[in-house]
């Protein structure tokens, strides 16, 4: 794509113009690199109000679409997602109808020309708290419509809604993305997780958005709104320790809608996808999870041969992401195993040569919080995804940056993935600073449980930290980490090399500035894939 090669050689001749070289992974495995937390800068700020102007409903019809949002179906197909209606908070509530109102897509390839026309389906939530002094929510009505037939890398306008009551939303445009191949790759793939509603956030995605995004992926832990109402918008790290006598965690479920309308600016116009972090569960009194995360949100399952919205696959030009779900079964005997090999067995690396997983929590991880905490999966999958040379690996959860060296089973590997962590969204649990292999600050093996899975704590059996639980240095594994707020941009250049910049919320005041940057360089003729195993 030339607007690509144009872009990537932007950025390079800023750089060498700066007398800046970028390091390459052939140059690695790096020295460990630690840059501790700015004292100068905050750690965090707290939740933007209800009626704050980004996050509250417009003074419009109820029956006007709100919160639209965009996410890939298949290399020609898009769904279209918005809430009709008002959303209701108290004691008794009844659902709204989702009947009442169509749901619309009209969309084309010229301004006000809408040649094609789609319609879809429309459902609504309730979020139940049958103890007193909780309240209940029920959902406006959230409408997804699949349109499709589209061209590869062109530009659609459309308008969602239901004409039938003149409630269609303003014109609207989006991007299409390449079809998968080698050749013709996004223009930019922004990476974000574990953002909330604070003033951090507001930094993080208008900074994000000056980059000028063709897709966005979110790894997680998206509103926390079950961290909103319980401690007034200041952030509990540990709420059962703050609140030992709550018979269940509540979550505020305006906060949804809040963080739909905030994002909707980005999300009506490029593809967003997301995977479900830990922030999402919400468990119910009846025992039901992940309602808000299951209904809101539109994603490839059924496309890409998954019967569960909690793991999927898409392509996105010559890239293959494969999302995958760490608070439901994962274990080799499982369903998602199942879907996952099969997955990874699917791939054609002549079509798309770059494999890209994503998860909420980082298998490899050397900060305190949440340190080992996801070893349970790693066990289990990390054999596959290293089978099949997957290039790269996000995660969030722990909030703060840190890029590792190629690795497999915590031993240096040229053909591992690289692995990242970028957590550092902006949310109100404040910027991760402590280090497991700091003194004192070593977790004990029953520390990190995960809400959901197992704990299987490990003592390494190798290396400087034989015998031991943490390391007392930086781990040779880990190549750079941060304690900053902030998210990453992929630039994929060809088939074998991708620009990776890792974007301080304090660098938006630096020109050119970066807090992280590399070449990612994949070798296929180097790293053949290994035999597989029976699992």
């Amino acid at each position: 794509m030339t607007s690509l090669i144009i872009i990537t050689l932007t950025s390079m001749s800023l750089l060498l113009a700066a007398g800046e070289t970028i390091p390459t992974t052939l140059d690695g495995p790096f020295k460990p690199l630690t840059r501790r937390f700015d004292p100068s800068l905050r750690r965090g700020s707290d939740d933007l109000p209800m009626d704050h102007p980004r996050l509250r409903k417009r003074n419009v019809s109820s029956n006007f679409p709100e919160q639209i949002a965009l996410a890939l179906s298949t290399p020609t197909s898009m769904w279209v997602s918005w809430v009709t209606g008002d959303a209701i908070v108290g004691k008794d509530v009844k659902p709204l109808d989702p009947s009442s109102i169509a749901s619309e897509v009209w969309y084309g390839k010229e301004k006000g020309n809408y040649l094609l026309k789609k319609k879809g389906n429309a459902t609504v939530y309730s979020q139940l708290y049958p103890f007193n002094g909780l309240l209940n929510y029920t959902s406006g009505i959230i409408h997804h419509v699949l349109i499709d037939g589209l061209e590869p890398e062109t530009k659609y306008y459309y308008r969602c809604g239901d004409s039938s009551v003149s409630a269609m939303s303003e014109e609207i445009s989006f991007e299409t993305l390449p079809l998968p191949s080698k050749d013709a790759y996004p223009h930019r793939i922004a990476f974000v997780g574990d953002m909330g509603l604070t003033s951090n956030t507001t930094t993080t995605i208008d900074h994000l958005m000056e980059n000028d995004p063709s897709l966005v992926i979110i790894v997680g832990d998206l509103t926390y709104a079950n961290q909103y109402r319980t401690i007034g918008g200041k952030g509990a790290s540990c709420f059962s320790c703050s609140f030992p006598d709550a018979p269940i965690r509540e979550t505020y479920q305006p906060r949804w809608d809040a963080w739909g309308r905030f994002m909707e600016p980005l999300t009506s116009k490029v593809p967003t996808m997301v995977i479900e972090g830990n922030h999402e569960i919400e468990p119910q009194a009846s025992g039901i999870t992940f309602k808000s995360y299951s209904e809101r949100f539109s994603v490839p399952a059924s496309e890409s041969g998954s019967n569960s919205n909690f793991y999927y696959s898409f392509d996105a030009g010559g890239v293959h992401f494969v999302m995958l779900g760490a608070y439901v079964d994962y274990n080799h005997t499982g369903a998602q195993y199942a879907w996952l090999k099969e997955d990874l067995s699917k791939v054609d690396r002549a079509v798309t040569p770059w494999l890209v997983a994503t998860m909420h929590p980082p298998w490899y991880n050397s900060y305190s919080s949440h340190y080992q905490e996801f070893e349970c999966m790693r066990q289990e999958m990390e054999e596959l995804l290293y089978q099949h040379r997957v290039d790269i690996v996000f995660a969030g959860h722990v909030h703060a940056y840190e890029r590792m060296n190629r690795i497999y089973n915590y031993t240096l590997d040229p053909c591992g993935p690289v692995y990242i962590t970028i957590g550092d969204g902006g949310n109100i649990e404040k910027v991760d600073v402590d280090f497991a292999d700091d003194p004192g600050k070593c977790p004990s093996p029953g520390d990190n449980i995960p809400e959901i899975g197992g704990s299987c704590p490990l003592n390494f059996t190798s290396g400087p930290a034989k015998g031991k639980f943490c390391w007392d240095r930086q781990p040779d594994w880990s190549a750079f980490r941060e304690s900053s707020f902030g998210h990453g941009i992929l630039e994929v250049m060809n088939l074998t090399h991708a620009l990776w910049t890792w974007q301080r919320n304090q660098d938006v005041y630096k020109n050119y500035s970066s807090g992280d940057q590399i070449y990612i360089v994949r070798q296929p003729n180097v790293c053949t894939p290994p035999a597989i195993s029976r699992y």
